[in-house]
């Protein structure tokens, strides 16, 4: 199975920085921390820990984002989207991503992923269906505060980044059912 290209390919070219994880390591299998439970993969619908550095100085917040390209649905699948993360935040903790979102720093909003729930879901794709990958993404944005609502898809906020983004790190782990 060809693998597509990963989305970011097909937006304007921005610069990069670094992000890093004591959770998931790139082009490395997820643990069951990182599956879903809720999807019935056995796992824990656990947020990974994530920190970045060497952001553009004038960023004015972050979004951090979690896409896998590969799921069976002709548009992908957002797990994770937390958006108005302010610019002087540079890491969100093993767990941050709760449906509650009690652990984000404040002022960090989440949208609701594809499955309709607010929070990080884990990975679940079917079984058989191959290697999927997770794009876990750090956007350095230029405002301080995107123009949306809880109500908005991931998609809508992706539209409200582009345009606004500075840089972006990426670090992207794999993971298949058998």
């Amino acid at each position: 199975m060809t693998q597509p290209p990963v989305p970011y390919d097909f937006l304007p070219p921005v610069d990069s920085f670094s992000v890093i994880s004591d959770s998931v390591r790139d082009g490395e299998a997820l643990s069951l921390d990182q599956v879903s439970g809720i999807f019935g993969a056995g796992g824990q619908d656990i947020s990974p820990h994530l920190a970045w550095t060497g952001a553009p100085v004038q960023a004015g917040s972050f979004a951090v984002t979690c896409f896998d390209p590969d799921a069976p649905t002709g548009s992908g699948f957002w797990h994770w989207v937390v958006y108005d993360i302010p610019q002087n935040v540079t890491e969100l903790a093993a767990g941050a991503g709760t449906a509650e979102g009690t652990a984000l720093p404040t002022g960090a909003k989440q949208l609701k992923n594809d499955a309709g729930l607010f929070g990080y879901l884990g990975a679940a794709p079917p079984p058989g269906h191959g290697p999927h990958r997770y794009i876990f993404a750090v956007h350095a944005l230029s405002v301080t505060e995107l123009p949306i609502d809880q109500n908005t898809s991931p998609a809508v906020c992706g539209f409200n980044m582009f345009g606004n983004t500075l840089a972006r790190a990426l670090i992207t782990p794999t993971y298949e059912q058998p």
